[in-house]
């Protein structure tokens, strides 16, 4: 047997140590990421950025706003942001468009002041981002992807450079019915692709790896207890929520408690936790509607079909009720 020196043993002793003592102590860095959403209409886009905020592991490096009124919508984020401590993250405007979809939350958004602060424009933030952390941004989309799609074009290269884009959108096996009453339920129309197809399209043929969060893993909704818990909590986070959660309920059925669905919500925790919707490869097609389908021929996407619902929401309930 070869025996080791004193001195050697030694400074192999010290290095344990030390090692030992910078382990106890790392913290792995947080995930970049830039996420653009349209906020303001349904309530999961708020549910989705509140969680964002309560996640020690993302680093939000900016906020896009997606589709409709999209100076209302920052202006929507910008007193998000000033309410649950998320000042300094970068705001985008995007892209103005004609929106059928009655924005629930306008009175909250409009007591911000309009021009409170600069903003860019969201084409120039997202490829900003990229350009900024060249592999190391994962984009975020959660609404119509009129923005994604405009950036892309403008700077292919700097588009190419995210890490990847987790999307939320389509419907590949199951459409809108509930799981528990309606499992089999046709394959629809998806909001956010079928608003702008043809940039749904682009989008998918980029060349960035993506994965794809559809209706078949994203119909997961907030139960009233766990809303009671959530808007009795008193945060600055859970106090915004549920003044945007009573808007947003007044305005789709007045004087009526309704259960919200939190599609944008399961991307997010699937951030934080890749167990809670495993992905796997699939071709998808976009049709001109906006109608997703399977397609033979090499994989495109990457698509979760099937989340647990149970496990994302306790995940948000963690995150969101978290002391200070």
């Amino acid at each position: 047997m070869t025996r080791v020196p004193a001195w050697l043993r030694g400074i192999a002793s010290l290095g344990l140590l030390l090692a030992s003592l910078l382990g106890s102590s790392t913290v792995l860095a947080a995930e970049k990421v830039v996420v653009d959403l349209d906020i303001g209409d349904d309530i999961d886009d708020a549910f989705a950025l509140g969680l964002l905020l309560a996640s020690p592991e993302i680093e939000l490096v900016g906020i896009s706003t997606a589709w409709g009124d999209t100076p209302l919508r920052v202006r929507l984020v910008q007193r998000f942001l000033h309410e649950a401590g998320g000042r300094g993250i970068a705001i985008g405007q995007g892209i103005v468009t004609t929106s059928t979809t009655g924005f629930s939350q306008a009175r909250w958004a409009r007591r911000w002041p309009a021009g409170d602060a600069p903003v860019a424009s969201s084409v120039e933030l997202l490829l900003d981002a990229a350009a900024a952390h060249p592999g190391d941004v994962t984009l975020l989309a959660l609404g119509p992807l009129t923005n994604v799609a405009a950036a892309l074009e403008r700077d292919p290269r700097r588009f190419r450079q995210f890490k990847r884009i987790v999307l939320m959108g389509g419907s590949v096996r199951r459409g809108y019915g509930r799981a528990q009453y309606a499992a089999a339920s046709a394959p629809a129309r998806e909001y956010n692709l079928a608003a702008d197809p043809a940039a749904a399209r682009a989008v998918l043929a980029s060349g960035v790896p993506i994965a794809l969060f559809p209706l078949d893993s994203t119909l997961v909704q907030l139960d009233e207890v766990r809303r009671r818990e959530l808007f009795a909590h008193g945060s600055a986070v859970t106090d915004a929520l549920t003044l945007l959660y009573q808007q947003w309920s007044a305005a789709d059925q007045p004087w009526a408690s309704i259960t919200p669905t939190l599609f944008d919500v399961v991307p997010v925790a699937t951030l934080l936790d890749s167990t809670l919707c495993p992905l796997q490869p699939l071709r998808l097609a976009i049709a001109d509607d906006g109608a997703t389908t399977e397609a033979t021929g090499p994989p495109n996407v990457q698509v979760c079909l099937a989340s647990d619902g149970q496990r994302v929401l306790d995940l948000m309930m963690r995150r969101l009720l978290a002391p200070p």
